[in-house]
């Protein structure tokens, strides 16, 4: 019994045989208040960032790179070395995308701007070494994505697919290029 009350009274953080006077207590209820404190702002925190990756873009933010092949309209086809950085809003529901690509002859810098309602997507992109742009419209979430970028004189067919650092980008074209293929991972 004896031994109890001592294991309990190290667990309390008394020594045995000494009571909790009012210092004692003021104390003890400020370590509590501290506590729920810091309880409730990484609940915070955490519902935070659970709501910024619960939109169709959710899981995409950051810095990607990577390489694959690309057709040209002759045939040929090139190795090429891409980087990508997405930016997402904080609803995961909108997001600013730039790609850029080359290979020995080909080079291209991709911007978009994309927005969910759903798993409808729309919105607009340009690439500035041809001085081009247009727009897209989609469908897509969860980290797979099929869209139509259409513009004066262009129209490619772009699916990415994402899981977890990997991602998957297939452009199909009747422009300079054929047909794109690029892996990327995120950094």
């Amino acid at each position: 019994m004896a031994r109890l009350q001592a294991y309990r009274a190290v667990v309390v953080g008394k020594r045995r045989g000494s009571r909790h006077g009012p210092p004692a207590k003021i104390f003890v209820n400020t370590r509590r208040l501290t506590f729920a404190a810091v309880a409730f702002l990484f609940a915070c925190m955490t519902c935070t960032a659970g709501y910024a990756e619960s939109g169709a873009f959710a899981g995409l933010a950051g810095n990607w790179s990577g390489g694959g092949t690309i057709t040209l309209d002759d045939g040929s086809t090139e190795r090429v070395r891409c980087r990508a950085t997405y930016a997402v809003r904080a609803d995961g529901n909108a997001i600013n995308q730039t790609l850029t690509c080359a290979s020995d002859s080909f080079k291209f810098n991709l911007a978009s701007n994309v927005i969910a309602h759903g798993a409808a997507l729309s919105g607009t992109w340009s690439e500035s070494i041809r001085n081009a742009g247009g727009n897209l419209e989609g469908r897509g979430g969860g980290g797979s994505f099929q869209v139509i970028a259409s513009g004066p004189g262009f129209t490619a067919n772009i699916s990415l697919t994402t899981r977890g650092n990997k991602q998957s980008v297939v452009i199909r074209s009747e422009g300079a290029f054929r047909v794109t293929s690029i892996s990327l991972t995120r950094s």
